[in-house]
C-alpha cells in the first residue's frame, strides 16, 4: 500500500506529511485511513506532546481528490453525507479534542477540505506563497470538514460569507492581517519555523495547554457563566497537575522548568 500519509517523532513531536503531491496532497479514502491511524497513535502515545501538520511538494492540500467522486450522469446520485460522516467528521472532531497542540505549516496551496482542515488546527503558520481557497461553492457544495464553524469565527461572519460564497483565492498575508493564521514567513523559513514552535510547545506544560485548548472551544458556544464554571473546573484540575507543582517550583527557585507533560 503507498504511503499517502508519512509520520515521525522526535523531540516529543510528531510531523506529519500529507503525501501525496502529484494531486497536492489531496485526500482519497486511504489517506483519510492512514491519517487516523496516525491520530490515534498521537492521542495513546505521552511522548508525543505536539503535532506539526504539513504537506509534500508544492502544496499543502487541495481537499478531496474528485477522481474519487467522478459522477456518472446517467446514474444515481452519490451520497456525499456519507464520506463527510465517515472521514472529515472524524478527523475534526479528533483534532479538536487531542489534548495536544496541533499546528499546521501550510506550505502551498490549501483548497477546499485542504483549507478548513488547515484552519481547524490550534496554530496556522503559512508560507508567504501559500493560500487558501474555499473551493465549495465552483462544485455546488457546501464548505465541510468544520468549515461553515471555522469561517465566522475565524474571519466574522460579513468576510466568511464572502469567502464561502465566492470561493475566491486568499493570500497567507491576507488571512493573517484578518486574523485566521497566527504567522506567515518566507518560504524557506516555513520549515524550520515551524519545527522550532512545535519542539518549543512539545516542552511545554501539555496538560494544561490541553485544557487552555478545550477551554478557547467551549467558549464558543458557551454563556458567561457557563465559561466562568469551565474556568473553574479546569483551574482546579491544573493545580492538581505534575506540571503545575513544577512551574512553581521553578519560578521560585528561579530556574528554568522541566515538564513532563502531566
Amino acid at each position: 500500500m503507498d504511503a499517502f500519509i508519512l509520520s515521525h517523532v522526535e523531540q516529543g513531536v510528531m510531523t506529519i506529511t500529507l503525501n501525496r503531491p502529484e494531486r497536492l496532497n489531496s485526500f482519497n479514502d486511504v489517506m483519510h485511513q492512514q491519517l487516523a491511524e496516525c491520530l490515534k497513535q498521537a492521542e495513546r502515545d505521552d511522548t508525543i506532546r505536539c503535532l506539526l501538520i504539513t504537506g509534500a511538494g508544492r502544496g499543502f492540500c487541495a481537499g478531496q481528490d474528485l477522481n474519487d467522486r467522478n459522477v456518472d450522469p446517467n446514474g444515481p446520485a452519490p451520497d456525499l453525507g456519507m464520506s463527510v460522516e465517515r472521514f472529515y467528521n472524524p478527523l475534526v472532531r479528533r483534532l479538536a479534542k487531542l489534548p495536544k497542540p496541533v499546528i499546521a505549516a501550510v506550505n502551498g496551496v490549501a483548497a477546499g477540505a485542504g483549507a478548513t482542515l488547515a484552519l481547524g488546527c490550534d496554530m496556522v503558520i503559512a508560507a508567504r506563497s501559500a493560500n487558501f481557497v474555499m473551493a465549495f461553492s465552483k462544485l455546488g457544495l457546501v464548505p465541510d470538514c468544520g468549515g461553515t464553524w471555522l469561517l465566522p469565527r475565524t474571519a466574522g461572519r460579513a468576510r466568511a460569507m464572502g469567502l464561502a460564497l465566492l470561493g475566491d483565492k486568499m493570500s497567507a498575508e491576507q488571512a493573517q492581517q484578518w486574523g485566521m493564521i497566527w504567522q506567515v514567513v518566507d518560504d524557506a523559513e516555513l520549515a524550520d519555523t515551524s519545527l522550532t514552535l512545535a519542539r518549543h510547545l512539545a516542552t511545554q506544560p501539555t496538560y494544561g495547554l490541553g485544557l487552555i485548548k478545550q477551554a478557547l472551544l467551549a467558549s464558543e458556544t458557551h454563556t458567561l457563566d457557563q465559561q466562568l464554571d469551565i474556568e473553574r473546573d479546569f483551574q482546579r484540575m491544573a493545580g492538581r497537575s505534575d506540571d503545575y507543582r513544577e512551574g512553581v517550583s521553578a519560578f521560585l527557585a528561579k530556574r528554568p522548568p522541566q515538564f513532563s507533560g502531566k
